[in-house]
């Protein structure tokens, strides 16, 4: 049996459920998501949803916890929010939006301006003697991962000096460089 799949999901107040056919639908006060799904069975009994699979295939098995992971993602986004946060660390590195077009400048010739989706909100953090710092926000964990991960491929972070686009909190593996 799966750790994770065996979990009951807790539904919290304001948030509805409805499952038809093989499309889970979640709604709640920051959106509505939808998910399709195969190989497994979605209840949704007395404000929780349970995910149970038919047998005991290895593909059934994989699936059990994922679609399970998939649906808890879906009630935490519609009901709290994701945040995620990328550190610009390098010298004249800057960032700044207008809306939801973020502009990047870190390194190259010329500025990257990038237009975020709606889903996804922007937000530019540039103080004094600190890094900038974008902030991104939406109730897709998904759509936030690609986006994020989007930005931070623009400019990874080296191990020599760690200059880069890096996550808030991320340890990034150093090296010595030359010795004396």
């Amino acid at each position: 049996m799966s750790r994770i799949g065996k979990n009951p999901i807790a539904i919290p107040a304001g948030i509805t459920v409805e499952v038809k056919g093989a499309v889970i639908t979640v709604k709640g006060k920051l959106g509505e998501l939808s998910q399709e799904f195969s190989d497994v069975t979605v209840k949704v009994e007395d404000n929780q949803v349970i995910v149970e699979r038919s047998s005991d295939h290895k593909n059934d098995r994989a699936k059990h916890g994922l679609y399970r992971s998939l649906i808890n993602n879906m009630i935490i986004g519609v009901s709290e929010g994701f945040t995620k946060q990328l550190e610009l660390v390098g010298v004249g590195y800057r960032a700044s939006n207008q809306g939801q077009r973020l502009d990047l400048a870190v390194g190259f010739s010329h500025n990257i301006v990038l237009e975020i989706v709606p889903e996804v909100t922007v937000e530019t953090i540039s103080e004094k003697g600190k890094n900038p710092i974008v902030k991104l926000s939406s109730f897709d964990k998904q759509l936030l991962g690609q986006v994020s991960a989007k930005i931070r491929a623009f400019r990874k972070p080296e191990p020599y000096k760690g200059k880069g686009i890096k996550f808030v909190g991320e340890v990034l593996r150093r090296k010595a460089g030359k010795s004396a």
